[in-house]
C-alpha cells in the first residue's frame, strides 16, 4: 500500500512538473513569438480589426525577413523614463522590405496605443510602413489618429515577455537625429527569429537578396 502511494506521488509530481500546453489564441488573433538575444516576446495580433497590417507583419515573419534584424531604438519619456516605446525590425535594409503598407488608422480599427500594444512604424508618409514596428511601454495616446494627425497602426498586444520589452527600453542609447536623436540603442538587441504560433505560414515566395549577400539597389 505504501509502495502504491509512493508511485502515485511520483506520477503526480511528474505531471505537475510537465510544462503547461500553450494556450490557444483568442478568435481573430494570431500569436507570434519574437526570440531576441535578451529573451522572448510573444504578441497576439488582431487580424479581425487590423487585417492588412497583420497580414503585412506575418509576411515578414513567414518569409524570415525579421531574422537577424534588431531592436534598435528606445524612446523613453524624459519625465518618466520607465515609459515610452521600443522600435525594431528591418531598419533601412531595403533588401528585406516588401511593398509599402497603407495605414490602417486607429480611428478605423478602434485599437489604441495602450501599454503593450504593437504598432507599425512609418516615415513622414503614413502609407510608407514596411517591416519596422514599435512596442508601447505605458499608454501612448499621442500615436493614435486624432484630427489631422493620421497616427500609427496599432495591430496587437504583448501577451508574454513584457519584462523583456521593459529591459530593452532601459538600455543605454545615443546617436540618431531629428525625432530619433539620442534614442538609438548603443548595442542593438538581435531578433534571432520570429515564429508564428497559430495557423500555417504563408511565405510570399519573393526573392531574399539579403541571404545572397546582395546589396540594395541605388
Amino acid at each position: 500500500m505504501l509502495r502504491r502511494a509512493f508511485v502515485a506521488g511520483l506520477v503526480l509530481l511528474a505531471v505537475s512538473a510537465a510544462p503547461a500546453p500553450p494556450q490557444r489564441a483568442a478568435p481573430g488573433t494570431i500569436r507570434v513569438r519574437l526570440v531576441t538575444s535578451m529573451g522572448a516576446i510573444t504578441v497576439a495580433l488582431d487580424a479581425r480589426r487590423a487585417p492588412k497590417t497583420v497580414a503585412n507583419f506575418l509576411a515578414y515573419v513567414d518569409d524570415g525577413r525579421l531574422e537577424g534584424t534588431t531592436f534598435y531604438r528606445t524612446a523613453r519619456r524624459k519625465a518618466e523614463p520607465t515609459k515610452g516605446f521600443i522600435q525594431g525590425g528591418v531598419g533601412t535594409d531595403a533588401r528585406r522590405m516588401l511593398d509599402p503598407l497603407p495605414l490602417e488608422p486607429t480611428s478605423r480599427t478602434g485599437l489604441k496605443h495602450l501599454s503593450g500594444t504593437i504598432s507599425m512604424a512609418h516615415g513622414p508618409n503614413p502609407n510608407s510602413a514596411s517591416g519596422n514596428f514599435s512596442i508601447m511601454v505605458g499608454d501612448n495616446p499621442g500615436l493614435d489618429a486624432r484630427g489631422a494627425n493620421p497616427g500609427f497602426a496599432a495591430f496587437g498586444q504583448v501577451v508574454g515577455g513584457m519584462d523583456v520589452v521593459q529591459r530593452i527600453l532601459a538600455l543605454p542609447s545615443g546617436g540618431g537625429r531629428d525625432a530619433m536623436k539620442g534614442q538609438m540603442i548603443l548595442k542593438p538587441v538581435t531578433i534571432v527569429r520570429a515564429e508564428r504560433l497559430d495557423g500555417v505560414a504563408k511565405p510570399t515566395g519573393r526573392v531574399k537578396p539579403w541571404l545572397l549577400g546582395l546589396k540594395p539597389a541605388g
